[in-house]
């Protein structure tokens, strides 16, 4: 079961929008993490994903596990919202 979903995402990301079109077409809430406008949060996108692209969707779990997907993966996100 899910608990919260962040996108990190940047100004010009037609993946990003992708991304956050399946979860509302799904009826899941998410918050986004604009990284053109919170700059100093890159460090925790790499972090948690290995990768300088956006975007990075992190799921987290009530067992406070997290899926980390990078891309519009939906082989990967669609599992991990479910």
């Amino acid at each position: 079961m899910v608990k919260n979903i962040t996108i990190f995402t940047t100004n010009t990301c037609a993946y990003c929008a992708m991304v956050k079109r399946y979860l509302d077409v799904k009826g899941h809430s998410y918050e986004v993490v604009n990284l053109d406008d919170n700059p100093e949060r890159q460090a925790e996108a790499m972090a948690l994903s290995g990768a300088m692209t956006v975007p990075i969707t992190v799921v987290t779990k009530h067992d406070d596990s997290q899926d980390v997907i990078v891309g519009y993966n939906l082989a990967s996100l669609a599992p991990a919202v479910a």
